[in-house]
């Protein structure tokens, strides 16, 4: 109902995707193809890229499935500097840049104040005390925040709002719905993650062949840190943290293309039956969910019975990949009960989790 009411009153949002030619841009540019409330308007990235059309700046770096659009191919590349340029013709824009972590949040602020909002992929915003950082179905709410972000920034319309690390949405949530009734206490995480996630395929990454990698710089930190972000509250003009649960996390690169795996063991508060956890995850709906939003999996959280599933070549591209996929729950000798977790990385996790935070902040108001 929300998504008809917003079509009604405005037939589409014009947006940019700022950092278009990497693999997080390519995709946003795949998924606002067809998109039903938003136009891709602009594409833009760095200056060695500005002045070509789309498709000579990509050349043979397109790396998604699908054909790059026919609709995207002769648009000119913008230089992503030219702010000003830029938010004139846009109602909002994707950042998904490829820079230096204190020169994305000075770009990503300078879009907020020529009153241009920013959807963020970067990480470089995720820890700001007033800048929400969103899954839909888990913590909405934190959107409320914005309006204490455009005083400090002196905007009326300006803002920027992050999605989380990729990782963790292979497996924060399948912790959420489990939270309030059964209190997760302390959780140990070792996440394989897809060469995607640095941004690479297998002919450019050749050194990932026949091998494991054991280290992702920063990643374990955003898997310790972020979730209690997201599960954290509004107090005053910040987002606090959440204390619990503890996690502990290992992060390891892996020869696969396109999905984040988790290998997840959690002890509880009250620690449920096996049944209790699988109805919690059956049954659970978030705001994406109620809202209706496009983008939004039908059933967030898919169980998987068979003893070696879910795995990333079989089940990556569930609801569109926008779905979590969890199997082989099962009580644990040291905690309470581990399972496995699986999650599309550039969908779910990236291109697509921003796409749906847009959603959430047009069918709210905030890009209006």
């Amino acid at each position: 109902m929300k998504g008809k009411v917003l079509e009604m009153k405005k037939q589409y949002y014009k947006v940019g995707v700022v950092g278009a030619t990497g693999m997080v841009g390519q995709r946003f540019v795949t998924l606002l193809e067809n998109h039903p409330w938003f136009k891709l308007t602009v594409v833009a990235a760095s200056g060695r890229s500005a002045g070509k059309t789309y498709a000579e700046a990509v050349g043979s770096r397109w790396a998604m499935p699908t054909p790059m659009p026919e609709s995207v191919k002769q648009m000119v590349v913008q230089n992503a500097a030219e702010v000003e340029q830029i938010a004139a013709q846009v109602d909002f824009i994707f950042c998904a840049v490829n820079m230096p972590k204190n020169e994305i949040k000075a770009l990503e602020e300078a879009y907020a104040k020529a009153e241009c909002p920013v959807v963020s992929n970067n990480s470089a915003h995720r820890a700001t005390p007033d800048v929400p950082m969103v899954v839909p179905e888990i913590n909405a709410a934190h959107i409320e925040i914005i309006p204490a972000q455009r005083r400090r920034l002196g905007t009326k319309r300006g803002f920027i709002a992050v999605k989380s690390n990729c990782s963790l949405q292979s497996y924060v949530p399948a912790f959420h719905p489990l939270m309030q009734e059964f209190g997760v206490e302390k959780a140990l995480v070792c996440t394989y993650q897809a060469i995607s996630g640095a941004g690479k395929t297998f002919d450019r990454m050749p050194e990932i062949i026949d091998n494991v990698i054991p280290y992702i710089g920063g990643e374990e930190e955003k898997s310790e840190q972020e979730p209690l972000k997201l599960w954290g509250h509004i107090e005053g003009d910040r987002i606090v943290n959440a204390e619990k649960p503890i996690i502990t996390a290992q992060c390891f690169r892996v020869p696969v293309s396109d999905g984040h795996t988790a290998a997840v063991f959690v002890s509880f508060a009250k620690k449920p039956t096996k049944e209790q956890l699988l109805d919690a995850w059956k049954n659970f709906r978030g705001p994406a969910q109620e809202l209706g939003l496009p983008s939004a999996p039908k059933q967030f959280l898919h169980y998987f019975e068979e003893n070696d599933r879910p795995q990333p070549k079989l089940d990556r591209d569930t609801e569109h990949g926008m779905a979590v996929c969890i199997g082989r729950l099962r009580e644990d000798v040291l905690f309470d009960y581990k399972f496995a977790c699986m999650s599309h990385n550039t969908l779910r996790g990236a291109a697509g989790g921003g796409v749906l935070l847009a959603e959430l902040l047009a069918a709210k108001g905030y890009l209006d």
